[in-house]
């Protein structure tokens, strides 16, 4: 079952693409927002990261770290961030262990039938390292309701 409000979000430690350590617990005092995503270079979550990406000034007013997650290799994501021009870090679940802790791992993907692609999911995370927004989107293909990240976000402020 998918990680919901309320909860403390499970810690984890992924490397982003500049190869630096990134563990969740770390950014305790600031709002984070994780970005679970399928695979780079595909149209949906070029889109999804992309939106973002124009409107990162609403995530920084609002204290708030952004993070992208997918299973590709942080060399593939590197290439997709450089690409794209994506001004948030972007974490590399190659091992799957965040996509686990947050049960957003898809058992056999959709599209090609791959197996341990993560879900496209969206989580807030308060200051004090709990849930207080938590979407799993119910297709590949649906985006998360960025007007309610960005409300939880306000509210937390």
């Amino acid at each position: 079952m998918p990680i919901s409000i309320g909860q403390n979000a499970p810690d984890f430690t992924l490397f982003d693409t500049d190869k630096n350590q990134v563990h969740l617990a770390d950014a305790k005092g600031k709002n984070v927002v994780l970005l679970f995503f399928p695979l780079a270079f595909t149209g949906v979550c070029t889109a999804e990261l992309c939106s973002v990406r124009d409107n990162i000034a609403t995530y920084n007013t609002t204290n708030a770290q952004v993070y992208g997650i997918s299973v590709d290799s942080l060399f593939a994501l590197g290439k997709f961030k450089e690409e794209q021009k994506l001004n948030f870090p972007l974490l590399s679940d190659f091992n799957k262990a965040a996509a686990t802790a947050f049960d957003v791992l898809y058992e056999t993907f959709p599209a090609f039938e791959m197996q341990g692609v993560s879900k496209r999911a969206a989580f807030v995370i308060d200051a004090h390292g709990v849930v207080q927004y938590a979407e799993v989107c119910p297709t590949p293909g649906d985006l998360p309701n960025f007007e309610a990240i960005q409300t939880t976000l306000n509210k937390l402020n």
